[in-house]
């Protein structure tokens, strides 16, 4: 016969109630009477039954990432950063993904999309900060917004300093001695934050060091993969004056700005510097390995979770600003390898 809860209780000596709350990720739960449970679940192979654990506690055990693309290594491995956080607290993940939908994200935003099959949300939208300020958010449901966006203090954010890590990369390439320091990323037909943070960021720098920003450096990108990073290099690599380094507003548009490099005949370094953002895995592989920004990941995904969960179980807690760090790393993308 299969274990009950109540079969757990007796075996950790500890009440039904204090087994419910760490079968259901409940956190003030002492850690030593968390391991008495964890072990009596181990001993008698207790499995929680998620009908009657929905029934009982009106909580599903899962947490739903939204993301707009999860073929994005960012965003993959983001997801795999939320997901070990959110089990190492007794939470599964759902995973969805919006395409670049505003619609979409503004249904999923405002709850008209949801349904109970999750707790909280973990959501990184596209959408503007006005658009947000803009929403009527009246769900009950449990939410931490991700990203560089700028929001009013009325929700959970979790994000990185965009402005400061776009400033941080090119103060890099100017350190190298580079001058003519060209960007790929920005967005000007569309109003979101991190295109137009780290054209912010990229700016700053250059006008800090002396010189001017030029507008035929700053190339758009519609997304940020390697095909839009590989044309819009081209466009820079006929310039006349062409760059002797390049922003990429991500490690995906740097990859495909690289290989415009090669194509043209060109070597990185040493006639263009390229470094990106993200310090996604391809990076490190690639030959040359790519000079990044490096975003701390797993800050982010166990501070979402985090706030994902005292929402869930105090939903009045005063919400949250959360800045994760970042590190440039140079690689040889930008720098030789020693020796």
């Amino acid at each position: 016969m299969a274990a009950t809860l109540r079969d757990v209780a007796q075996r950790a000596q500890v009440s039904v109630r204090t087994v419910s709350n760490v079968v259901s990720g409940y956190q003030h739960v002492s850690e030593q009477m968390r391991r008495r449970v964890h072990a009596a679940i181990e001993e008698l192979d207790y499995r929680p039954n998620p009908v009657a654990q929905t029934l009982r506690t009106g909580r599903t055990g899962v947490l739903a990432l939204v993301v707009p693309e999860i073929d994005v290594p960012y965003f993959a491995e983001l997801a795999r950063e939320v997901i070990d956080a959110a089990a190492a607290v007794g939470y599964r993940v759902m995973i969805d993904q919006t395409g670049h939908d505003h619609e979409r994200e503004r249904r999923l935003l405002t709850g008209a999309d949801r349904t109970m099959l999750f707790d909280g949300v973990l959501f990184s939208p596209l959408v503007t900060r006005a658009e947000v300020l803009e929403m009527n958010l009246s769900s009950t449901m449990p939410l931490v917004l991700l990203g560089e966006h700028e929001f009013d203090g009325r929700y959970d954010h979790v994000a990185i300093d965009n402005v400061r890590a776009a400033q941080d990369a090119t103060d890099h390439l100017i350190g190298l001695g580079r001058s003519r320091i060209a960007a790929i990323g920005a967005q000007p037909e569309e109003n979101y934050a991190t295109p137009q943070q780290r054209t912010a960021g990229y700016e700053r720098a250059l006008r800090a060091a002396g010189l001017e920003p030029r507008r035929d450096y700053l190339q758009p990108a519609a997304h940020y993969r390697r095909a839009d990073g590989y044309h819009a290099a081209r466009e820079l690599l006929a310039l006349p004056d062409r760059p002797d380094a390049i922003f990429c507003y991500s490690d995906l548009l740097a990859m495909g700005a690289m290989r415009a490099v090669f194509d043209a005949g060109l070597e990185v370094p040493d006639d263009v510097a390229i470094v990106g953002v993200d310090d996604i895995e391809e990076g490190r592989y690639s030959r040359p390995t790519l000079s990044t920004v490096s975003l701390d990941t797993p800050f982010i995904a166990q501070h979402a979770v985090a706030r994902i969960t005292t929402r869930i179980t105090d939903p009045d807690t005063p919400a949250a600003e959360l800045t994760a760090p970042h590190t440039v790393l140079a690689r040889e993308s930008t720098e030789h390898p020693a020796g």
